[in-house]
């Protein structure tokens, strides 16, 4: 069975994003070394993607191709009237289903993006498998939290820590 991994930066008050659903904060972090945070590695081992309607229109608001192009990625909306793209496949109804169907499909592990709405969701579900947040030197005043209101306790088994010279500290959990 494929795992589900949520793999994201947050600032050190849980903030993934601006309330805007802006980034651009993490580009204020100094990297002279451009260290890529073990990145390259992370997605050499998933072959899809799934994320929510907001994060994927986030990131074409961004004007630079599609990231990645070269895996299969699922967009999650309540929108039935959108349209699939060369890049990404809409899934408007049935997202539970659907997750625990493309878990046991075969393939590589599946990259959770985000954001807020459906981290909550797939994880309340009990669909993620692996949490790994780069908490970054850096606290919002405002911004779009990592999970949404929850409302089930969820155990997890810290796997690694791992520090970096830009001030980012890796926290990577199995989720129990």
């Amino acid at each position: 069975m494929r795992n589900i991994k949520l793999y994201i930066a947050s600032s050190l008050n849980g903030k993934i994003a601006k309330l805007d659903g802006s980034v651009h904060w993490l580009e204020s972090i100094p990297n002279p070394n451009n260290i890529d945070h073990g990145y390259s590695d992370f997605y050499k081992s998933i072959d899809t993607t799934i994320q929510g309607n907001k994060t994927y229109n986030q990131i074409m608001s961004w004007g630079i191709d599609f990231p990645y192009a070269d895996k299969k990625n699922y967009v999650f909306t309540r929108n039935k009237r959108l349209k699939n793209n060369e890049y990404i496949e809409y899934i408007s109804e049935n997202h539970i289903d659907f997750v625990k169907q493309l878990k046991k499909e075969k393939g590589k592990d599946i990259w959770l993006i985000g954001g807020g709405q459906i981290n909550t969701l797939l994880l309340r579900e009990g669909l993620i498998d692996e949490i790994q947040v780069f908490v970054m030197p850096i606290i919002l005043t405002d911004g779009i939290e990592l999970f949404e209101t929850f409302t089930k306790e969820t155990k997890l088994k810290l796997i690694e820590t791992k520090s970096y010279s830009t001030g980012a500290v890796e926290i990577k959990y199995k989720v129990v």
